[in-house]
């Protein structure tokens, strides 16, 4: 045991002393024949202290003691390294804060643990066709393509439940096209990472979108049950520069019930989602919307979430951000409409400012070693219980607090 922790120290050591560049990781080169190699070590955490009533009721994600004043939680612990290799690239990303023993195999045959964040290779044909195979973020949702250590706030809101997840498949994607030579494209997008001109898209099939929290998990893992569908998503944006980037996306995952695995008889989820988001220099703007049909495979359960954020820098240590997320649900055919709203009312207080400017590139960099403080308001129908009890995926039904502690490398 000693031998092998004095091992690993002395790789990590070496790792670190063979580093070139701290900005995305630390990077290790390595000539592989008439080919150029690296491979970039990288990770971030984010701990969390969290309290109010909100946190005590909230459908999902709760604290679950009814006694608890303050919790405490590491929302992500994560590590993560990326391989290139002329135009093959290779990402695994890990996450100790979520299961090792896997999601069982449910309706989409999918036994890839929770642990596992992305495991994908890809490969850089031109700008405008990257192919990629493999666990990845299924090209849905603007917010949830963001990295979660770029977020606005300390966490993905309730909208975020009607994505369509990371999924195991094959998606083909382009960007920086038709305005193009902008900006650098390195096979490893999930959103919009970079400033550049021109359109982008990607195109996705995967397995039954077993980690979405708007898709029933299958009954079992034997083969009656394995593989019940596949979804799709179909997603185009546009950019020019970081003043602006919108985008629109629609997503679907078969048999979203996993009752009749092996049929096409069941009833699909789909979701439609806009975007749109634009840097001005020490203020930045976001609006999102969702309009979800059809959750856990239910005919008529609907619902649809608005999201608007303003985020400002009074200093460049220091942000103040507003975010709105309103969303109305329908459980059902017939079912009463109920409405729930959250707003986040924040500062951001940046411990390390490596660039003093406002650039997209700059506001990332901040991110590296934060604090974040939210207070949350909910609006709507809060703890109401009975008919007008929210009855979407999750939201907080009452008051919430959040302070949280982020580095990254």
């Amino acid at each position: 045991m000693k031998r092998n922790m004095i091992k690993l120290a002395a790789g990590a050591a070496a790792l670190l002393m063979m580093a070139t560049s701290a900005e995305a990781g630390y990077t290790m080169k390595k000539k592989v024949g008439d080919i150029d190699t690296k491979l970039i070590f990288y990770g971030f955490a984010q701990l969390d202290a969290i309290g109010g009533e909100g946190m005590q009721i909230k459908k999902a994600g709760s604290v679950d003691k009814a006694n608890t004043n303050i919790g405490f939680r590491a929302q992500r612990i994560r590590l993560g390294w990326k391989y290139v290799a002329g135009k093959l690239r290779g990402k695994v990303f890990l996450d100790f804060n979520q299961a090792a023993t896997g999601n069982g195999k449910d309706a989409s045959g999918d036994a890839i643990p929770k642990l596992v964040k992305d495991a994908f290779i890809s490969y850089v044909f031109d700008p405008a066709f990257v192919v990629k195979a493999g666990l990845i973020k299924m090209p849905n949702g603007m917010g949830f393509t963001m990295p979660g250590w770029n977020l606005d706030i300390a966490e993905r809101g309730m909208d975020k439940q009607l994505v369509l997840e990371r999924n195991t498949g094959l998606m083909i994607s382009g960007r920086d096209m038709f305005l193009g030579n902008n900006g650098k494209v390195n096979g490893f997008e999930m959103g919009h990472e970079r400033p550049w001109k021109g359109f982008g898209y990607d195109i996705m099939i995967a397995n039954q979108a077993s980690r979405s929290k708007a898709v029933a998990k299958g009954s079992g893992g034997d083969a009656a049950t394995a593989f019940g569908g596949n979804s799709y998503v179909v997603r185009g944006m546009f950019d020019y520069t970081e003043k602006l980037h919108i985008e629109a996306s629609y997503a679907l995952s078969e048999n979203a019930d996993s009752e009749d695995a092996l049929t096409t008889n069941g009833v699909n989820y789909s979701n439609i989602n806009l975007g749109l988001d634009s840097n001005l220099g020490k203020l930045s703007i976001k609006a999102e919307y969702f309009d979800a049909s059809n959750i856990k495979g239910v005919e008529g359960y609907d619902e649809q979430a608005a999201t608007v954020t303003a985020a400002y820098f009074v200093t460049p240590t220091l942000e103040v951000v507003g975010k709105h997320i309103q969303a109305s649900a329908i459980k059902g055919t017939g079912a009463n409409t109920t409405n729930l709203g959250n707003t986040y009312l924040g500062l951001n207080i940046f411990i390390s400012t490596p660039y003093q400017d406002f650039s997209r590139k700059a506001k990332r960099m901040r991110n590296q070693h934060k604090v974040v403080l939210n207070y949350i308001v909910a609006s709507g129908s809060g703890a109401t219980e009975g008919a007008e009890k929210f009855t979407g995926l999750s939201g907080y039904r009452a008051d919430a607090w959040i302070a949280q502690y982020q580095f990254k490398f």
